[in-house]
């Protein structure tokens, strides 16, 4: 009984122990973290702006961002500066690992953050707008959204003191450089090696929070790593054009497969939910409405080949129309990415061939000699099994026929099947020195 007790005891002392170790660790001063690896979209956008509000309710001494991106939407690229400039919890733009680097969309966030941060080995700038597929936006739009672009970097500069000269620059003229010429220029305030070495240069730094001067208490703080919910992950995967337009692909070339053997199943089901989750991408996505238009025409110039067979107009008209849409789909000034063009040369190409040889399967099929039926038996040798005079019994293919023929003709004589007239074969005599089998 003793023994009993004595465990007992031993168990609910080690039991409160783990409470008051876990109280006295989350009453611990901490700091969130969370990594964006990858372009700048809306699922990046949420992930953020979620991320900013838990640090503030869970009581965050601030939130760190760990960035690697080659830019993204402008669209979200702004919320994320607004969410940032008024945070009510100190936002650092860590720039990390060493390799990494703050593109495009990736500078503005940076110039953002309350302490900004690179590591060893890595860059930032290039923040140059461009159109989907990477090509300059001329003209007159070109030269509106290149003031723009400069006056919103100037903007975040001025307001987080640091070099806006340069943030113009790397708008203009895409001017981009190393963690070392950054903290140089005044661009970034660290250099750090690592998450625990910017916490302690980061630390009693003063940062302006809405006004309020803060000094940063964030020393050896505990560090709390947040993930995206499966809602944003999933979001954010197909939220890269590539991805989006191979769903795409994948979706018309199931439901294709689908449309044209009816009763395989599996080519919808797969198709449908490829397609479903393309549109989705497409919905927060900036896309050109011409390339999408022209991407539907040639998916339906194609579809009128295999069953409209046109000698391959059809067929060529579809691949140059969905070749020129794919290129176009995402070419808006809205995005520093488009479809890779090695993706777009292989999907359309592959899309293509095979819509091609089904359309070619299906010419060849309609022009072919008909094998079954009476139709099947034209040209076909048979036997008399009768005197036909004109008409009588043959053996032919297997099967005995009733049969009319040109003129006489004996028991046991070669005869060829040379039409029909309802149910009675038509037939003439075949010397032997034309029997062909």
């Amino acid at each position: 009984m003793k023994t009993v007790r004595l465990v007992c005891f031993i168990s609910l002392l080690a039991a409160s122990l783990a409470v008051m170790a876990q109280s006295q660790d989350t009453s611990a001063p901490h700091v969130d973290v969370i990594s964006i690896d990858g372009s700048i979209n809306p699922a990046v956008d949420d992930f953020i702006r979620e991320s900013i509000s838990r640090a503030k309710s869970n009581g965050a001494r601030a939130l760190i961002i760990q960035l690697d991106t080659p830019g993204g939407l402008l669209n979200s690229t702004r919320t994320i500066v607004k969410e940032m400039l008024g945070a009510e919890v100190p936002v650092m733009v860590y720039v990390s690992p060493s390799g990494a680097g703050a593109g495009s969309a990736g500078v503005f966030i940076t110039l953002a953050a309350h302490i900004a941060a690179m590591a060893p080995g890595t860059n930032i700038g290039a923040a140059h707008p461009v159109a989907g597929g990477g090509q300059e936006v001329k003209g007159v739009m070109g030269e509106k959204i290149e003031n723009f672009t400069a006056s919103f970097s100037e903007s975040i500069a001025q307001k987080r003191g640091r070099n806006a000269e340069w943030a113009i620059q790397a708008v203009r003229k895409s001017v981009a450089i190393t963690e070392k010429e950054a903290l140089k220029k005044n661009v970034i305030d660290i250099v750090a090696t690592d998450i625990d070495d910017l916490l302690k240069q980061a630390d009693g730094r003063k940062v302006d929070l809405n006004g309020r001067q803060t000094a940063l208490a964030v020393k050896n703080a505990r560090v709390a790593r947040y993930d995206m919910s499966l809602k944003q992950k999933v979001l954010n995967a197909i939220a890269d054009p590539n991805i989006a337009y191979l769903l795409m692909m994948a979706g018309f070339l199931g439901l294709y497969m689908e449309f044209a053997h009816p009763g395989v199943i599996f080519p919808g089901v797969a198709g449908a939910i490829c397609l479903l989750l393309a549109f989705a991408s497409l919905q927060v996505l900036p896309i050109n409405h011409t390339g999408l238009v022209l991407v539907l025409l040639g998916l339906a110039l194609l579809v009128g080949e295999a069953f409209f067979p046109s000698f391959g107009v059809l067929g060529i008209g579809g691949i140059i129309s969905l070749g020129l849409g794919s290129l176009l789909l995402f070419d808006t000034p809205a995005a520093d990415f488009g479809v890779d063009r090695s993706i777009v040369f292989t999907a359309v190409a592959t899309v293509g061939s095979f819509v091609l040889a089904i359309s070619y399967l299906v010419f060849r099929s309609q022009k072919a000699k008909p094998t079954l039926g009476k139709e099947g038996l034209i040209g076909e040798i048979g036997e008399a099994r009768s005197k036909l005079a004109p008409t009588g019994r043959i053996f032919v293919h297997g099967e005995h026929w009733s049969a009319e023929a040109d003129g006489a003709i004996e028991i046991g004589e070669r005869v060829r099947v040379v039409g029909y007239d309802g149910m009675r074969l038509k037939v003439t005599r075949v010397s032997e020195g034309n029997v062909k089998s």
